[in-house]
């Protein structure tokens, strides 16, 4: 954006002192975005507001920075904490806070969409992401799915079992692999787990035919504006059948199958259309299993394999956002 003022972006996210910095795709979109010349301000979700009209966020100047030795500071403040209406201060609002997608998360949406209303690009669309979660956006390409149901029944769960035999149950808004479970076909905890699930949650669960390739791999594959640009496979360790990187998966680069480049063709245009800037979907045996908007992870292991620049990919498409709508 070459002879405009600086890019301004406000990040809304988890607190920035509990970042690890070595893997986090926030940080990395951050270090970007900075060494673009952008101005960042840093928020947290509970400090947004809706204040008579205007949407604003309480927060920090911030300049971030990797740690040149162990323990050296990754990050500094630019001033005192201030509130800012983010529709005549900022640019673009980052929406990166980590799930789980409850309701805090959900009226966050309803609040930068008001912003996104008043004039402030906001990434990924705080609408489209409100209407897309993860487990339940994916039933729209049900043809590209393992064998899934979604319900509240035990007796629809037992008969689902009985079709496919192996089973994983899990959280319709869950995260990181939480409450992941494996039921084989035999398994006497079908009902205690459902009961446990209805206690839980008030939401359905989702129950789907057990993909014994997991143990191959469950591929996180990234796409900005819709077309791919990079995955790894994430490899279960010794005992499990959770690959995510927060459940003690293990990454490994990987290339992209045929397979894999129809589901990305077949999400694009849909992406595109919704605004969903950056995500992260997740196939396993060449079958997609989730669709990931919230805050997608997994660029800096991308990059560091393929020697590629994801957030450079990313600030390009939010710049070309940025045009044209001015």
């Amino acid at each position: 954006m070459a002879g405009r003022r600086p890019l301004r972006v406000a990040v809304q996210m988890d607190p920035i002192e509990g970042v690890q910095v070595e893997g986090d795709s926030t940080f990395a979109l951050m270090l970007a975005a900075q060494a673009r010349g952008a101005e960042l301000f840093h928020y947290l979700p509970a400090e947004l507001d809706w204040n008579e009209g205007r949407v604003e966020a309480r927060g920090r100047r911030i300049e971030v920075m990797r740690p040149q030795a162990s323990g050296a500071p990754h990050f500094r403040w630019l001033g005192p904490s201030e509130t800012i209406d983010l529709a005549g201060t900022v640019d673009v609002v980052l929406m990166r806070q980590d799930p789980p997608f409850d309701m805090g998360y959900v009226t966050a949406t309803h609040m930068l969409e008001q912003a996104q209303r008043q004039g402030v690009l906001v990434v990924n669309d705080p609408a489209e992401v409100r209407n897309a979660p993860e487990k339940l956006f994916v039933l729209s390409f049900a043809d590209l799915m393992p064998p899934t149901l979604v319900t509240r029944s035990l007796e629809a769960a037992r008969a689902f079992r009985r079709r496919h035999g192996e089973v994983v149950i899990k959280p319709l808004y869950g995260n990181a692999g939480a409450a992941v479970f494996h039921v084989p076909a035999a398994d006497t905890n079908l009902a205690p787990l459902v009961e446990l699930f209805g206690h839980v949650w008030r939401e359905p669960f989702m129950v789907q035919a057990f993909l014994p390739a997991v143990r191959e791999g469950d591929k996180r594959i990234v796409l900005i504006e819709g077309e791919p640009v990079g995955a790894i496979n994430r490899l279960p360790r010794a005992g499990e059948i959770r690959s995510n990187l927060a459940a003690g998966g293990e990454a490994h680069p990987t290339e992209l199958t045929e397979r894999e480049r129809h589901i990305c063709a077949r999400l694009g245009p849909e992406l595109r259309r919704r605004g969903l800037v950056f995500v992260g979907i997740d196939v396993i045996d060449g079958c997609l299993t989730e669709i990931n908007v919230t805050s997608p992870t997994g660029i800096v292991t991308i990059d560091r394999f393929n020697g590629t620049d994801t957030p450079a990919r990313f600030w390009d498409a939010v710049e070309a956002r940025l045009r044209a709508t001015r």
